[in-house]
Protein backbone atom coordinates (compact mmCIF):
# COMPACT_ATOMS: atom_id res chain seq x y z
CA UNK A 1 0.00 0.00 0.00
CA UNK A 2 2.86 2.40 0.81
CA UNK A 3 4.15 1.88 -2.72
CA UNK A 4 1.03 3.57 -4.11
CA UNK A 5 1.37 6.61 -1.84
CA UNK A 6 4.85 7.15 -3.31
CA UNK A 7 3.63 6.74 -6.90
CA UNK A 8 3.40 10.27 -8.35
CA UNK A 9 1.34 9.32 -11.40
CA UNK A 10 -1.20 7.36 -9.35
CA UNK A 11 -1.62 10.19 -6.83
CA UNK A 12 -2.11 12.81 -9.55
CA UNK A 13 -4.64 10.76 -11.50
CA UNK A 14 -6.53 9.95 -8.29
CA UNK A 15 -6.54 13.63 -7.30
CA UNK A 16 -7.87 14.63 -10.71
CA UNK A 17 -10.57 11.97 -10.50
CA UNK A 18 -11.64 13.33 -7.11
CA UNK A 19 -11.95 16.88 -8.43
CA UNK A 20 -13.95 15.69 -11.43
CA UNK A 21 -16.22 13.55 -9.27
CA UNK A 22 -16.90 16.46 -6.94
CA UNK A 23 -17.70 18.63 -9.97
CA UNK A 24 -20.10 16.00 -11.29
CA UNK A 25 -21.93 15.83 -7.95
CA UNK A 26 -22.20 19.61 -7.64
CA UNK A 27 -23.58 19.67 -11.19
CA UNK A 28 -25.98 16.79 -10.58
CA UNK A 29 -27.46 18.22 -7.37
CA UNK A 30 -27.86 21.73 -8.80
CA UNK A 31 -29.52 20.51 -12.00
CA UNK A 32 -31.75 18.04 -10.11
CA UNK A 33 -33.07 20.64 -7.67
CA UNK A 34 -33.44 23.36 -10.30
CA UNK A 35 -35.36 21.16 -12.74
CA UNK A 36 -37.58 19.81 -9.96
CA UNK A 37 -38.53 23.41 -9.17
CA UNK A 38 -39.10 24.30 -12.82
CA UNK A 39 -41.23 21.21 -13.63
CA UNK A 40 -43.05 20.67 -10.30
CA UNK A 41 -41.16 17.38 -9.69
CA UNK A 42 -42.19 15.73 -12.95
CA UNK A 43 -40.59 12.23 -12.88
CA UNK A 44 -40.18 12.14 -16.68
CA UNK A 45 -38.35 15.48 -16.71
CA UNK A 46 -36.14 14.26 -13.86
CA UNK A 47 -35.32 10.93 -15.53
CA UNK A 48 -34.42 12.89 -18.68
CA UNK A 49 -31.37 14.19 -16.79
CA UNK A 50 -30.02 10.65 -16.54
CA UNK A 51 -30.94 9.89 -20.16
CA UNK A 52 -28.99 12.89 -21.43
CA UNK A 53 -26.05 11.92 -19.24
CA UNK A 54 -25.80 8.45 -20.72
CA UNK A 55 -26.76 8.96 -24.38
CA UNK A 56 -23.38 10.51 -25.25
CA UNK A 57 -21.57 7.90 -23.18
CA UNK A 58 -23.30 5.17 -25.17
CA UNK A 59 -22.51 6.82 -28.51
CA UNK A 60 -18.99 8.12 -27.91
CA UNK A 61 -17.50 5.37 -25.76
CA UNK A 62 -17.11 3.24 -28.89
CA UNK A 63 -14.92 5.90 -30.49
CA UNK A 64 -13.41 7.30 -27.30
CA UNK A 65 -11.88 3.99 -26.27
CA UNK A 66 -10.28 3.40 -29.67
CA UNK A 67 -8.90 6.92 -29.88
CA UNK A 68 -7.58 6.71 -26.32
CA UNK A 69 -5.40 3.80 -27.47
CA UNK A 70 -3.91 6.11 -30.11
CA UNK A 71 -3.60 9.42 -28.26
CA UNK A 72 -1.27 10.65 -25.52
CA UNK A 73 -3.27 9.95 -22.30
CA UNK A 74 -1.94 12.96 -20.35
CA UNK A 75 -2.76 15.40 -23.13
CA UNK A 76 -6.19 13.83 -23.68
CA UNK A 77 -7.21 14.26 -20.03
CA UNK A 78 -6.03 17.89 -19.86
CA UNK A 79 -7.85 18.81 -23.07
CA UNK A 80 -10.98 17.13 -21.67
CA UNK A 81 -10.94 19.37 -18.59
CA UNK A 82 -10.41 22.46 -20.74
CA UNK A 83 -13.38 21.55 -22.96
CA UNK A 84 -15.56 20.97 -19.88
CA UNK A 85 -14.58 24.42 -18.61
CA UNK A 86 -15.46 26.08 -21.90
CA UNK A 87 -18.83 24.32 -22.03
CA UNK A 88 -19.72 25.62 -18.55
CA UNK A 89 -18.82 29.16 -19.60
CA UNK A 90 -21.19 28.85 -22.57
CA UNK A 91 -23.98 27.49 -20.35
CA UNK A 92 -23.58 30.36 -17.86
CA UNK A 93 -23.96 32.86 -20.71
CA UNK A 94 -27.07 31.17 -22.16
CA UNK A 95 -28.69 30.62 -18.76
CA UNK A 96 -28.47 34.36 -18.10
CA UNK A 97 -30.91 34.87 -21.00
CA UNK A 98 -33.56 32.77 -19.25
CA UNK A 99 -33.30 29.49 -21.20
CA UNK A 100 -32.99 27.13 -18.21
CA UNK A 101 -33.28 24.06 -20.47
CA UNK A 102 -29.64 24.69 -21.42
CA UNK A 103 -28.74 22.98 -18.12
CA UNK A 104 -29.43 19.66 -19.80
CA UNK A 105 -26.54 20.57 -22.12
CA UNK A 106 -24.14 20.69 -19.16
CA UNK A 107 -24.76 17.01 -18.48
CA UNK A 108 -24.61 16.15 -22.18
CA UNK A 109 -21.24 17.80 -22.89
CA UNK A 110 -19.59 16.56 -19.70
CA UNK A 111 -20.56 12.99 -20.58
CA UNK A 112 -19.01 13.26 -24.04
CA UNK A 113 -15.70 14.52 -22.66
CA UNK A 114 -15.51 11.74 -20.05
CA UNK A 115 -15.44 9.09 -22.78
CA UNK A 116 -12.03 10.28 -23.90
CA UNK A 117 -10.47 10.97 -20.48
CA UNK A 118 -11.67 7.87 -18.57
CA UNK A 119 -9.83 5.26 -20.70
CA UNK A 120 -6.76 7.51 -20.64
CA UNK A 121 -6.84 7.47 -16.84
CA UNK A 122 -6.96 3.66 -16.87
CA UNK A 123 -3.98 3.56 -19.26
CA UNK A 124 -1.90 5.76 -16.96
CA UNK A 125 -2.62 3.45 -14.01
CA UNK A 126 -1.83 0.39 -16.12
CA UNK A 127 1.44 1.98 -17.26
CA UNK A 128 2.63 3.24 -13.87
CA UNK A 129 1.32 0.72 -11.31
CA UNK A 130 2.79 -2.77 -11.01
CA UNK A 131 0.35 -5.66 -11.44
CA UNK A 132 0.72 -6.86 -7.84
CA UNK A 133 -0.44 -3.44 -6.61
CA UNK A 134 -3.34 -3.02 -9.03
CA UNK A 135 -5.99 -4.52 -6.73
CA UNK A 136 -4.94 -2.09 -3.98
CA UNK A 137 -4.92 0.81 -6.45
CA UNK A 138 -8.43 -0.02 -7.65
CA UNK A 139 -9.68 -0.38 -4.08
CA UNK A 140 -8.15 2.96 -3.03
CA UNK A 141 -9.54 4.68 -6.11
CA UNK A 142 -12.97 3.22 -5.36
CA UNK A 143 -12.77 4.37 -1.73
CA UNK A 144 -11.49 7.86 -2.50
CA UNK A 145 -14.17 8.43 -5.12
CA UNK A 146 -16.77 7.13 -2.67
CA UNK A 147 -15.70 9.81 -0.20
CA UNK A 148 -17.15 12.34 -2.59
CA UNK A 149 -20.39 10.40 -2.83
CA UNK A 150 -20.70 11.53 0.77
CA UNK A 151 -19.28 15.03 0.43
CA UNK A 152 -20.48 15.73 -3.12
CA UNK A 153 -24.24 15.78 -2.45
CA UNK A 154 -23.70 17.75 0.76
CA UNK A 155 -21.50 20.34 -0.94
CA UNK A 156 -23.75 20.46 -4.02
CA UNK A 157 -26.89 20.88 -1.91
CA UNK A 158 -25.26 23.58 0.24
CA UNK A 159 -24.03 25.60 -2.75
CA UNK A 160 -27.38 25.42 -4.53
CA UNK A 161 -29.65 26.09 -1.54
CA UNK A 162 -27.49 28.89 -0.15
CA UNK A 163 -26.08 30.52 -3.29
CA UNK A 164 -28.19 29.35 -6.25
CA UNK A 165 -27.63 27.85 -9.67
CA UNK A 166 -25.12 30.45 -10.86
CA UNK A 167 -22.77 29.81 -7.95
CA UNK A 168 -23.02 26.08 -8.60
CA UNK A 169 -21.91 26.58 -12.19
CA UNK A 170 -19.02 28.87 -11.21
CA UNK A 171 -17.79 26.24 -8.75
CA UNK A 172 -17.63 23.78 -11.65
CA UNK A 173 -15.25 26.14 -13.46
CA UNK A 174 -12.92 26.15 -10.45
CA UNK A 175 -12.95 22.36 -10.13
CA UNK A 176 -12.30 21.60 -13.81
CA UNK A 177 -9.51 24.18 -14.02
CA UNK A 178 -7.91 22.77 -10.85
CA UNK A 179 -8.04 19.25 -12.35
CA UNK A 180 -6.33 20.42 -15.56
CA UNK A 181 -3.57 22.16 -13.59
CA UNK A 182 -3.01 19.06 -11.46
CA UNK A 183 -2.77 16.80 -14.51
CA UNK A 184 -0.08 19.04 -15.99
CA UNK A 185 2.28 17.68 -13.29
CA UNK A 186 2.03 14.12 -14.62
CA UNK A 187 5.36 12.70 -15.82
CA UNK A 188 6.10 13.71 -19.40
CA UNK A 189 4.99 11.08 -21.88
CA UNK A 190 5.41 11.75 -25.58
CA UNK A 191 4.34 8.26 -26.62
CA UNK A 192 1.50 8.36 -29.08
CA UNK A 193 0.64 5.21 -30.98
CA UNK A 194 1.44 5.28 -34.65
CA UNK A 195 -1.15 3.18 -36.45
CA UNK A 196 -1.66 2.09 -40.01
CA UNK A 197 -5.10 0.60 -39.42
CA UNK A 198 -8.40 2.45 -39.70
CA UNK A 199 -10.52 3.45 -36.72
CA UNK A 200 -13.15 0.94 -37.85
CA UNK A 201 -10.55 -1.85 -37.79
CA UNK A 202 -9.60 -0.89 -34.24
CA UNK A 203 -13.24 -1.00 -33.16
CA UNK A 204 -13.67 -4.46 -34.72
CA UNK A 205 -10.52 -5.67 -32.95
CA UNK A 206 -11.97 -4.61 -29.60
CA UNK A 207 -15.23 -6.46 -30.25
CA UNK A 208 -13.40 -9.61 -31.41
CA UNK A 209 -11.20 -9.56 -28.32
CA UNK A 210 -14.26 -9.50 -26.05
CA UNK A 211 -16.21 -12.10 -28.04
CA UNK A 212 -13.31 -14.57 -28.01
CA UNK A 213 -12.84 -14.34 -24.23
CA UNK A 214 -15.26 -16.34 -22.06
CA UNK A 215 -14.45 -14.19 -19.02
CA UNK A 216 -15.02 -10.93 -20.88
CA UNK A 217 -18.31 -12.22 -22.28
CA UNK A 218 -19.46 -12.95 -18.73
CA UNK A 219 -18.34 -9.49 -17.60
CA UNK A 220 -20.26 -7.98 -20.53
CA UNK A 221 -23.47 -9.82 -19.54
CA UNK A 222 -23.19 -8.77 -15.88
CA UNK A 223 -22.35 -5.19 -16.88
CA UNK A 224 -25.31 -4.96 -19.25
CA UNK A 225 -27.92 -6.18 -16.77
CA UNK A 226 -26.32 -4.22 -13.92
CA UNK A 227 -26.67 -1.11 -16.07
CA UNK A 228 -30.35 -1.85 -16.77
CA UNK A 229 -31.03 -2.36 -13.06
CA UNK A 230 -29.27 0.84 -12.03
CA UNK A 231 -30.93 2.81 -14.81
CA UNK A 232 -34.37 1.84 -13.54
CA UNK A 233 -33.83 3.14 -10.01
CA UNK A 234 -31.16 5.86 -10.12
CA UNK A 235 -33.46 8.62 -11.42
CA UNK A 236 -36.10 7.69 -8.82
CA UNK A 237 -34.01 7.88 -5.64
CA UNK A 238 -35.42 11.32 -4.96
CA UNK A 239 -38.87 9.70 -4.64
CA UNK A 240 -37.58 7.30 -1.96
CA UNK A 241 -37.01 10.47 0.05
CA UNK A 242 -40.14 12.43 -0.85
CA UNK A 243 -42.75 9.65 -1.22
CA UNK A 244 -41.59 6.58 0.66
CA UNK A 245 -40.09 8.45 3.61
CA UNK A 246 -42.17 11.64 3.37
CA UNK A 247 -39.17 13.97 3.72
CA UNK A 248 -38.15 17.13 1.90
CA UNK A 249 -36.12 16.74 -1.30
CA UNK A 250 -33.09 18.36 0.36
CA UNK A 251 -32.79 15.21 2.51
CA UNK A 252 -31.44 13.33 -0.53
CA UNK A 253 -27.80 13.84 0.59
CA UNK A 254 -28.51 11.52 3.55
CA UNK A 255 -29.24 8.69 1.13
CA UNK A 256 -26.32 9.57 -1.14
CA UNK A 257 -24.08 9.85 1.92
CA UNK A 258 -25.03 6.38 3.18
CA UNK A 259 -24.37 4.97 -0.28
CA UNK A 260 -21.04 6.76 -0.50
CA UNK A 261 -19.99 5.57 2.96
CA UNK A 262 -20.82 2.01 1.93
CA UNK A 263 -18.69 2.31 -1.20
CA UNK A 264 -15.90 3.89 0.86
CA UNK A 265 -15.88 1.09 3.45
CA UNK A 266 -16.43 -1.65 0.87
CA UNK A 267 -13.66 -0.34 -1.36
CA UNK A 268 -11.23 -0.13 1.56
CA UNK A 269 -12.01 -3.69 2.66
CA UNK A 270 -11.78 -4.98 -0.91
CA UNK A 271 -8.40 -3.28 -1.37
CA UNK A 272 -7.02 -5.29 1.55
CA UNK A 273 -8.61 -8.73 1.01
CA UNK A 274 -9.44 -8.77 -2.73
CA UNK A 275 -6.36 -10.82 -3.64
CA UNK A 276 -7.44 -13.52 -1.17
CA UNK A 277 -10.99 -13.88 -2.49
CA UNK A 278 -12.44 -16.18 -5.12
CA UNK A 279 -13.28 -13.59 -7.77
CA UNK A 280 -16.22 -15.46 -9.33
CA UNK A 281 -17.88 -16.22 -6.00
CA UNK A 282 -17.34 -12.64 -4.82
CA UNK A 283 -18.92 -11.25 -7.98
CA UNK A 284 -21.99 -13.50 -7.78
CA UNK A 285 -22.50 -12.99 -4.04
CA UNK A 286 -22.04 -9.23 -4.36
CA UNK A 287 -24.65 -8.88 -7.10
CA UNK A 288 -27.18 -11.08 -5.26
CA UNK A 289 -26.81 -9.09 -2.05
CA UNK A 290 -27.17 -5.87 -4.05
CA UNK A 291 -30.48 -7.19 -5.42
CA UNK A 292 -31.76 -7.82 -1.87
CA UNK A 293 -30.67 -4.34 -0.78
CA UNK A 294 -32.35 -2.71 -3.79
CA UNK A 295 -35.72 -4.23 -2.99
CA UNK A 296 -35.27 -3.71 0.74
CA UNK A 297 -34.66 -0.01 0.21
CA UNK A 298 -38.10 0.57 -1.31
CA UNK A 299 -39.84 -1.51 1.38
CA UNK A 300 -38.47 0.58 4.23
CA UNK A 301 -40.52 3.44 5.63
CA UNK A 302 -37.94 4.48 8.26
CA UNK A 303 -35.03 6.73 7.33
CA UNK A 304 -32.53 4.94 9.57
CA UNK A 305 -33.40 1.53 8.08
CA UNK A 306 -33.25 2.89 4.52
CA UNK A 307 -29.79 4.32 5.22
CA UNK A 308 -28.53 1.02 6.66
CA UNK A 309 -29.83 -0.94 3.66
CA UNK A 310 -28.33 1.59 1.24
CA UNK A 311 -25.00 1.35 3.09
CA UNK A 312 -24.90 -2.47 2.94
CA UNK A 313 -25.95 -2.53 -0.71
CA UNK A 314 -23.14 -0.13 -1.57
CA UNK A 315 -20.59 -2.26 0.28
CA UNK A 316 -21.53 -5.18 -1.98
CA UNK A 317 -21.44 -2.93 -5.05
CA UNK A 318 -17.91 -1.85 -4.09
CA UNK A 319 -16.75 -5.45 -4.13
CA UNK A 320 -18.38 -5.98 -7.53
CA UNK A 321 -16.66 -2.89 -8.92
CA UNK A 322 -13.25 -3.81 -7.53
CA UNK A 323 -13.43 -7.39 -8.84
CA UNK A 324 -14.37 -6.28 -12.36
CA UNK A 325 -11.98 -3.31 -12.47
CA UNK A 326 -9.03 -5.38 -11.25
CA UNK A 327 -9.69 -7.96 -13.94
CA UNK A 328 -9.92 -5.27 -16.62
CA UNK A 329 -6.61 -3.67 -15.65
CA UNK A 330 -4.54 -6.80 -15.00
CA UNK A 331 -5.76 -9.20 -17.68
CA UNK A 332 -6.11 -6.93 -20.72
CA UNK A 333 -3.17 -5.83 -22.85
CA UNK A 334 -2.38 -2.12 -22.45
CA UNK A 335 -2.72 -1.56 -26.18
CA UNK A 336 -6.30 -2.85 -26.05
CA UNK A 337 -7.58 -1.32 -22.79
CA UNK A 338 -9.25 1.60 -24.51
CA UNK A 339 -10.98 -0.55 -27.12
CA UNK A 340 -12.14 -3.18 -24.65
CA UNK A 341 -13.41 -0.44 -22.36
CA UNK A 342 -15.10 1.13 -25.38
CA UNK A 343 -16.73 -2.20 -26.20
CA UNK A 344 -18.07 -3.18 -22.78
CA UNK A 345 -18.96 0.30 -21.48
CA UNK A 346 -21.58 0.97 -24.22
CA UNK A 347 -23.37 -2.23 -23.22
CA UNK A 348 -23.58 -1.01 -19.63
CA UNK A 349 -24.50 2.53 -20.63
CA UNK A 350 -26.99 1.47 -23.29
CA UNK A 351 -28.79 -0.72 -20.76
CA UNK A 352 -28.71 2.05 -18.15
CA UNK A 353 -30.04 4.47 -20.75
CA UNK A 354 -32.89 2.08 -21.52
CA UNK A 355 -33.67 1.70 -17.82
CA UNK A 356 -33.58 5.46 -17.23
CA UNK A 357 -35.85 6.05 -20.21
CA UNK A 358 -38.38 3.59 -18.81
CA UNK A 359 -38.13 4.47 -15.11
CA UNK A 360 -40.30 7.59 -15.09
CA UNK A 361 -42.91 6.03 -17.37
CA UNK A 362 -43.01 2.80 -15.35
CA UNK A 363 -43.40 4.67 -12.09
CA UNK A 364 -46.27 6.73 -13.47
CA UNK A 365 -48.07 3.65 -14.82
CA UNK A 366 -47.35 1.32 -11.87
CA UNK A 367 -45.63 2.34 -8.64
CA UNK A 368 -42.22 3.09 -7.16
CA UNK A 369 -42.16 -0.32 -5.45
CA UNK A 370 -42.76 -2.25 -8.68
CA UNK A 371 -39.95 -0.43 -10.48
CA UNK A 372 -37.53 -1.29 -7.65
CA UNK A 373 -38.74 -4.91 -7.67
CA UNK A 374 -38.04 -5.16 -11.40
CA UNK A 375 -34.57 -3.69 -10.82
CA UNK A 376 -33.80 -6.31 -8.15
CA UNK A 377 -35.02 -9.12 -10.41
CA UNK A 378 -32.75 -7.95 -13.24
CA UNK A 379 -29.76 -8.12 -10.87
CA UNK A 380 -30.56 -11.73 -9.97
CA UNK A 381 -30.87 -12.64 -13.65
CA UNK A 382 -27.46 -11.06 -14.36
CA UNK A 383 -25.59 -13.69 -12.35
CA UNK A 384 -27.50 -16.74 -13.62
CA UNK A 385 -25.02 -17.37 -16.50
CA UNK A 386 -22.15 -17.23 -14.02
CA UNK A 387 -23.90 -19.64 -11.67
CA UNK A 388 -24.55 -22.01 -14.56
CA UNK A 389 -20.89 -21.93 -15.65
CA UNK A 390 -19.74 -22.48 -12.08
CA UNK A 391 -22.15 -25.41 -11.64
CA UNK A 392 -20.91 -27.05 -14.84
CA UNK A 393 -17.29 -26.51 -13.81
CA UNK A 394 -17.85 -28.00 -10.33
CA UNK A 395 -19.83 -30.91 -11.79
CA UNK A 396 -17.06 -31.65 -14.29
CA UNK A 397 -14.43 -31.49 -11.55
CA UNK A 398 -16.44 -33.91 -9.39
CA UNK A 399 -16.94 -36.32 -12.27
CA UNK A 400 -13.24 -36.26 -13.10
CA UNK A 401 -12.19 -36.93 -9.47
CA UNK A 402 -11.37 -40.58 -8.60
CA UNK A 403 -14.18 -42.30 -6.77
CA UNK A 404 -13.57 -43.23 -3.16
CA UNK A 405 -14.80 -46.47 -1.64
CA UNK A 406 -15.96 -46.58 1.94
Amino acid sequence: MNHLFKNKAFLIVTGSDLLQNLAIWVRNMAILYFIMEQTQSNPIAISLITVLEYVPIFVFSFIGGALADRWNPKRTMIVGDILSTLSIVLIIVVLATGYWQVLYLATFVSSIVSQFSQPSSIKIIKRNVEDEHVHSAIGLTQSSQSLFLILGPLVGTFIYTQLGIQASLYSLLVLFIASAVLLSFLPKDDTEKEVDTSLLSDLKEGWNYVIQSTSLRMVAIVFTLLGLSMGLVNPLEIFIITEQLGLDKTSLPYLSGASGLGLLVGGAIAAVINSKLNQNVTLIAGVCFLALATFGEVLSTWLWLTLIISFLGSVSLAFVNVVISTYMVTQIDEQLIGRVNGTITPLFIGAMLLGSSLSGVLMKSTSLMIVYAISALVLVVSVLPGLLVKFRHDHAATAAAPSQEL
